[in-house]
């Protein structure tokens, strides 16, 4: 691998993060410019020093109300930017708009890429705009979502519990197990003031909770929220006139090996973290050892199981055993993991808000949830089914 041309160039150095709630009274756009805001006084950047744009999917919002209301040309408009790189679409891993951000400035398309994740779900499920993640349920149901609604699979809680099922099946995993990836989640989400859950969860409310899709339960299920996620990928150059310690990127990927497809897999209980982690260690001399903590995807519990094991951080099938009790992934424990609440506890920012934590955990900067003793790596992972894609963060 040339460094020269690598993720290794960069640098996050800036993090934002809007005001993050249920039914908040601002539209996607307003929230975007907060957390735009922050992060450039993060970082010591000016408006003028912004080159690039990065997001994922890009504009959704006759598809599905609330999942991605804000196009690059919006913010470019309504904060004047000039740019010389962006970037944004659907058919990527959710990672891509880090991924492709730290590509433009290792190649020197940009110097300082803003890249963000808005969605006001919340407020569109609230008016009735949104059912799913299919749309509305007043458009046609077309490509592979019309094999999936005839047998009720509405949404990614079907799908997932589908491999959840299998995954159980074929390894012996119990409901018990899954539960403390919730019970971790709402334990540091109880710490963290910006969270949207924060009363005490114990082990018999997880059991008692209603059932969404066998074996998923309501807690098993994230949040949809409102709010915008913002952090500044920069050259690494450009760390000495920063006002922020920076955070290098290590290493990053997101590969498509297998299926695009949540059910036709050839083994239900392999998706593509572990094809992501394969690749995200080839890409570094670090080893899974070396990991300080870890904010793995939880947009449903079970997906957690399948990125420890994908990230090699237990053999596969291990997982379940892995958390049991929940002491190796406690704030104390082998691995912290969730350190703000998660997307179960904290609010689904569909992978962005993994990056602005582990950024002010490795800075000290997380306040009441900061974590104890000093850390300098964490990996970040995002998605978890058929796309999936992690990072490794590091602090000087």
């Amino acid at each position: 691998m040339n460094s020269a041309y690598s993720e290794k160039q960069c640098i996050i150095s800036g993090v934002g993060q809007s005001e993050i709630g249920r039914r908040l009274p601002r539209n996607g756009l307003q929230l975007t410019i907060d957390a735009v805001k922050q992060a450039l006084d993060d970082a010591g950047l000016s408006r003028a020093d912004i080159d690039g744009v990065s997001s994922w999917p890009g504009q959704l919002q006759h598809a599905a109300p609330g999942f991605s209301p804000v196009a690059i040309g919006d913010l470019r408009e309504a904060m004047d930017l000039k740019l010389s790189w962006y970037n944004a679409g659907y058919e990527a891993t959710q990672m891509s708009a880090v991924l492709n951000a730290c590509l433009a400035v290792a190649s020197g398309q940009a110097r300082h890429v803003i890249c963000f994740r808005t969605m006001t779900e919340a407020s569109s499920m609230a008016k009735g705009i949104r059912s799913s993640v299919l749309g509305t349920g007043s458009q046609r149901i077309s490509g592979t979502f019309q094999w999936q609604l005839p047998f009720g699979a509405f949404s990614a809680s079907s799908w997932i519990a589908l491999v959840a099922s299998r995954y159980m099946h074929e390894f012996g995993a119990t409901r018990e197990q899954l539960a403390q990836i919730a019970l971790t989640a709402r334990s540091n989400a109880m710490l963290n003031e910006r969270a949207i859950y924060r009363d005490p969860l114990s082990l018999d409310d997880y059991l008692a909770s209603r059932m969404i899709s066998d074996p998923l339960c309501l807690f098993d299920c994230d949040v949809p929220i409102d709010g915008s996620t913002v952090i500044i990928v920069s050259h690494r150059d450009c760390a000495p006139d920063l006002k922020s310690k920076p955070v290098h990127i290590e290493a990053i990927a997101g590969p498509l090996y297998g299926r695009d497809s949540w059910d036709q897999q050839a083994d239900l209980t392999r998706f593509a973290a572990e094809d992501a982690g394969k690749m995200l260690w080839s890409r570094t001399d670090f080893r899974p050892k070396d990991v300080d903590f870890a904010e793995l995807y939880d947009g449903f519990s079970f997906l957690t199981l399948l990125w420890l094991e994908g990230l090699g951080f237990c053999e596969r099938g291990e997982a379940a055993a892995f958390v049991e009790g929940g002491e190796r992934i406690s704030r104390d424990g082998q691995l912290p993991l969730a350190t703000h609440g998660g997307q179960l506890s904290a609010g689904r920012t569909h992978g962005m808000g993994y990056f602005h934590e582990a950024v002010k955990q490795l800075r000290g900067e997380a306040g009441s949830h900061q974590l104890a003793g000093e850390r300098k790596l964490a990996v970040v992972s995002n998605g978890g089914g058929n796309l999936a894609g992690a990072a490794l963060l590091r602090r000087e």
